[in-house]
Order: C-alpha cells, then sequence, then structure tokens
C-alpha cells in the first residue's frame, strides 16, 4: 500500500485524496474521521477506534498512511489546523508580513487570489456541486440563505439574484431573533445555503442545526478547516481563503456563488427566461434604470 501524500494539505484532504486506496476498515475509520472533522481526532486513540467501530491498530496504520510518525504526530498536525481556525486578523498579518516576497503587493494579492481559484475549482466534486444546482432548481423546494458577520454579504448577494432566477428564495439575518418566523416557515425538503469561514460563529452553527432538524438540505460553503456546522450540512464546498492580508478572501466564495447561480439558472433557463422579462417590464414601467444619453 503506498503512502498517501504528506504535501501541505489538511488531514482531510489527504483522507479525500487517498480514500480509495484504503482497506475497508481503514475507509470506515476514514469516513468517521471526515464526518467528525476535526472533532473525532482530538481524543485518545482509542476513544476514536471506539468511534468508528475499529481496532487501534487501524488507527495508527492511516495515521501511518497520512506520512505520519504515528497518532500522536497526526493529533500534533490536527490541533494546528484547528488553531488554524481561531487565528485572529491581528496574528495572520503578524504571519506573513515579515517574509513577504519585494513585488507589489497587487500582484501578491492576485497570485493568492489565483491559487485559491485554483485549489477550490480542482476540489469540488462535479457530481455535488450539480446535485446542489438540481435541489436549488426544484420549484418544489425554497431556498434560504444565511451567513456571518462577514460572509453573510454574500447570503445577500446570492439571494438578491437568485429571485431573478425563480420565486420561493430568502435571507435569514444572523441576528437569532429573526430565526423563529423564518424557521416557522422552514419546510422539511427546503434548502439552507449556509456561509461559515473563520472564525467560526456560534450563530450560524445554531441556526443550521435547527434548520437541519426541521429537514432542510443544507448546503455549507465553508474553509478547509471546515466549520462545526458540517456536522448538520448534507452537502459541503471548502474553499480557498488565505492571501496576504489580515483578513481572508472571499474571492472563491463568490465565485462559488455565481457559478452555482448560472448553473440553476441554466437547468429552468424558460422559466427564469418570463420571469426575468416580466421584470424587465417592471423595471421600463417604474422608470427604474436611467435611460443612455438621457
Amino acid at each position: 500500500m503506498p503512502v498517501l501524500s504528506a504535501r501541505a494539505q489538511t488531514i482531510e484532504e489527504r483522507l479525500r485524496a487517498g480514500f480509495d486506496g484504503l482497506t475497508r476498515a481503514e475507509r470506515q475509520l476514514a469516513s468517521h474521521l471526515m464526518r467528525h472533522y476535526p472533532v473525532a481526532g482530538l481524543g485518545s486513540v482509542t476513544a476514536l477506534a471506539r468511534g468508528a467501530g475499529v481496532s487501534t491498530p487501524t488507527v495508527v496504520r492511516l495515521a501511518q498512511k497520512l506520512g505520519f510518525a504515528g497518532y500522536g504526530e497526526f493529533q500534533a498536525a490536527l490541533r494546528d489546523e484547528v488553531e488554524e481556525r481561531l487565528v485572529s486578523p491581528l496574528v495572520k498579518h503578524a504571519r506573513w508580513a515579515g517574509g513577504v516576497p519585494d513585488t507589489h503587493i497587487l500582484n501578491r494579492f492576485a497570485d493568492a487570489v489565483l491559487g485559491n481559484l485554483q485549489a477550490t475549482l480542482s476540489q469540488i466534486e462535479h457530481a455535488e456541486f450539480d446535485a446542489v444546482a438540481g435541489l436549488m432548481a426544484d420549484p418544489e423546494r425554497r431556498i434560504w440563505a444565511t451567513g456571518g458577520r462577514i460572509t453573510h454579504a454574500i447570503a445577500d448577494y446570492f439571494v438578491t439574484h437568485m429571485k431573478l432566477i425563480r420565486p420561493g428564495v430568502s435571507v435569514i439575518s444572523s441576528m437569532s431573533n429573526a430565526w423563529p418566523p423564518a424557521l416557522l416557515d422552514l419546510r422539511a425538503g427546503d434548502v439552507l445555503l449556509a456561509f461559515d469561514i473563520r472564525r467560526y460563529e456560534n450563530n450560524v452553527l445554531e441556526l443550521v442545526e435547527m434548520a437541519a432538524e426541521q429537514g432542510a438540505e443544507v448546503v455549507l460553503v465553508t474553509d478547509p478547516w471546515v466549520s462545526p456546522a458540517a456536522a448538520h450540512a448534507r452537502y459541503r464546498f471548502s474553499v480557498q481563503i488565505e492571501v496576504p492580508s489580515a483578513w481572508d478572501s472571499t474571492v472563491a466564495l463568490q465565485v462559488l456563488v455565481e457559478t452555482l447561480m448560472a448553473a440553476v439558472q441554466s437547468l429552468i433557463w424558460e422559466e427564469s427566461a418570463a420571469r426575468m422579462q416580466r421584470l424587465e417590464g417592471l423595471y421600463d414601467r417604474a422608470r427604474f434604470f436611467r435611460r443612455l444619453g438621457k
């Protein structure tokens, strides 16, 4: 059995990349780790083996196949990932500012963003993406979107455009006092698109948990370190967000959202075209847009 690559990537990415080459027991363990990532790997080797229903030697073997000397080294790397989740903007700035190359910030930032896009798109399973687009194109399902302090702007952007493509699309405020009315109208089978990147917010986690309990199909867009809300999501997309800045980048999230909207529109184009044509007529009557040359 070849050892899985130990290149700079998250442990979850290593598990996914080498999953097909694992034994049955190792796949069972890997699935357990990914379902409960990263919490499952932070306890003792005995607790992890018991939770996954495998032997402790299986845990050690999997750690070694991931490129670690043993479970202790595996767990130390996982703890480093958890630390990265919680890093503050000030700490982020201190980490990159001291050793930046002498090229202009425009070039450094653009290179980082393009790298994020490439890495993000390479990790998205096309079948999973298509399944999410199909859910959102289903007229029997309503769509809800929410986000955290920063990512709520992307949820608003998504809803503003998706309302043009199909009816039954709403945003849920991240303020907890707005949840009850929204959850009152949420039906089993509705889709909740949630955004949550580090530092993860309890409001998003609690809302996703309650929506899932009511039967919502939760689609989570998060980062490589994975929001705790993933435990309640049916579909999850992890996007790359690191750039030479004190703040994380949301460019890859924006590209994913716009691509998803384009996919939904293509699935229901006739309905969307008729809807947009009616809207243009309303805009014209209201003289909403300024005419060129006037």
